[in-house]
């Protein structure tokens, strides 16, 4: 059966506060009654009361992850991938993630009030913004936290992101070297700053080939299937369709792909098509091999990120506060050369 703290201090004739001292890892308790005290514990299986622990340290033993319900993110299988890695590695050092919910016109207060009422420890900013008062206000505040993405100024602020910039580019030349020259767009709002900056890589891209940028093939679209879908059909409505589709999110991108089948266009050979972050194994687009731009899996991210904010949480530096992952090309059968006619 297990035994609690005053129990604990009794078998070992210490003090409970000597004993709680030592249980979490103060250094004004010596090594030897350390060792002696989590030795005892785990023989006598003593169980920690959580409650009068969190007082005690001021901690919640919390993450909060705040979801914009005005956004389609729990739709999204790399974010719901992302907060598995997250929730797995803060498990171990026996911390819950704490979703929040908030429509996005109101997410400041939201975190606000996770901040001023000590709900979380330290959280994690995900799809950050180009201009982003979530960020400003948390680095205002001194709360601990990591955003999962970079703003318009990426400065003073941990963070993991990837290099959105140079995967589009490196799409871009890929569909040019197979002799594309109509390339379209699809894009997310570019307040988010991952669509910003895959938009940038874009534009760079077709500079670098010397194509200019015809206006109708780029097409804001969403961050849903609903919206990719309808940026696919408004681009086979044109007098002159282009030839080659560059989709700047994956769940737009299972839109786009489903407006071309049911065009009955050959994917590949009539128009081609890649897609930022892939397309997700659980779209039912069976038989499609869409070339992609992947990033390191999300699961990863989720993991790394939680670490570092571990690190945050406990008052220590990071050695590294700002990691950038490069992405890969990815081949896949929807991309072939241009169609000749």
């Amino acid at each position: 059966m297990a035994i609690d703290l005053k129990q604990l201090s009794a078998r070992l004739g210490l003090s409970p506060t000597t004993v709680s001292r030592a249980l979490n890892g103060y250094t004004d308790v010596s090594e030897a009654t350390r060792a002696r005290v989590m030795e005892a514990a785990r023989e006598l299986g003593y169980q920690p009361n959580l409650a009068a622990r969190r007082l005690a340290l001021g901690r919640a033993d919390a993450v909060g992850i705040v979801y914009p319900v005005d956004t389609d993110f729990m739709g999204n299988p790399l974010f719901l991938e992302m907060i598995a890695g997250v929730s797995d590695r803060l498990d171990d050092a026996g911390i819950d993630v704490l979703l929040a919910v908030a429509r996005e016109k109101t997410e400041l207060r939201t975190y606000e009030r996770l901040v001023r009422g000590r709900r979380v420890d330290g959280l994690i900013v995900a799809h950050t913004r180009v201009v982003d008062e979530r960020v400003e206000y948390l680095k205002r505040v001194g709360f601990p936290f990591v955003g999962y993405g970079r703003t318009g100024s990426p400065e003073g602020f941990a963070w993991l992101d990837f290099d959105n910039e140079a995967g589009s580019v490196e799409a871009v030349r890929r569909m040019v070297a197979l002799g594309h020259r109509r390339i379209a767009y699809v894009h997310a709002p570019l307040a988010m700053n991952f669509a910003a900056q895959r938009h940038a890589g874009f534009l760079r891209g077709m500079a670098e080939a010397g194509i200019a940028v015809r206006p109708e093939y780029v097409v804001p679209g969403s961050l849903d299937r609903r919206g990719g879908y309808a940026s696919g059909r408004q681009l086979l409505a044109l007098p002159e369709r282009p030839t080659a589709i560059l989709v700047d999110n994956n769940l737009g991108g299972v839109g786009v792909v489903r407006a071309l089948l049911q065009a009955g266009i050959a994917i590949g050979r009539e128009v081609s098509v890649v897609v930022n972050d892939g397309v997700p194994p659980d779209t039912l687009l069976i038989g499609q091999d869409v070339a992609g731009v992947t990033q390191p899996t999300a699961y990863e991210s989720g993991q790394t990120m939680a670490g570092m904010l571990l690190t945050l949480i406990d008052g220590k530096p990071l050695e590294q506060p700002q990691v950038l992952r490069q992405p890969v090309f990815v081949d896949g059968t929807s991309l072939g050369p241009a169609p000749t006619a």
